[in-house]
């Protein structure tokens, strides 16, 4: 987000340290859960599967992606997607990451409000988050307000995008421990790994958030040091 050298900037450095720390955080602590294993033999797509059946989602096929920590469920494809790092894995990180994407599902097929919304709004924060900048930095240095604040209503788009996301994330994660107890796909010992991993991975969604917010009112600021 450098527009310029600006004091303004100052404002991003305290989301920017949170980020590095929750990127930090998020893999130290999937890769110390990746190497325990459950006791009871689960893998991240057996987990999957499992759950979507109970739920009467045999629809949603549970397939692997390439790459780590690219696990996502997929509303249009009806497809949730582990990582192969989650898929053919009993790790305990494994079967919380699952439990996750697998809340989505459940969120998705029960008519849950915030992912609706954020689901909807994605083609709109596409193109806001592509086109926001770009307007906003001509028409500061073009001399044209309009288009400054034309880039910060699509900017703005895309940060209640991004606070819609913290109740969806939120909410899986509460569900997938539910589930993995309830189920007794992990023993109240391992239950806390899941956890920390799921906590761990909702603190990245949590400083992109802050980035987002102190991004539009350093955006705000300079529009107003136009006048």
């Amino acid at each position: 987000m450098y527009l310029y050298n600006d004091p303004t900037f100052l404002l991003v450095i305290p989301a920017l340290i949170l980020a590095f720390f929750a990127q930090w955080k998020v893999k130290s602590t999937f890769d110390k859960y990746s190497k325990v294993a459950c006791s009871r033999g689960y893998t991240g797509a057996s987990v999957a599967r499992y759950i979507l059946d109970d739920y009467r989602l045999q629809d949603i096929a549970v397939e692997s992606v390439r790459g780590e920590l690219t696990d996502h469920y997929d509303p249009k494809a009806r497809k949730l997607r582990l990582s192969d790092p989650v898929y053919g894995s009993n790790s305990i990180a494994a079967l919380g990451v699952a439990a996750h994407e697998a809340g989505h599902a459940i969120q998705d097929a029960k008519g849950y409000a915030p992912i609706k919304l954020r689901n909807g709004m994605v083609p709109v924060t596409n193109l806001g988050s592509t086109l926001a900048f770009p307007l906003f930095i001509l028409g500061m240095f073009a001399g044209l307000p309009v288009f400054m604040d034309i880039g910060i209503v699509l900017f703005s788009l895309a940060v209640v995008f991004s606070v819609l996301t913290l109740p969806v994330e939120f909410n899986a994660s509460a569900r997938a421990i539910r589930v993995l107890a309830d189920g007794h796909f992990l023993t109240e010992k391992e239950l806390p790994g899941a956890k920390a991993v799921l906590n761990a991975a909702a603190l990245t969604y949590v400083a992109a958030t802050a980035m987002a917010v102190l991004n539009l009112v350093r955006l705000l600021l300079l529009r107003n040091s136009r006048d």
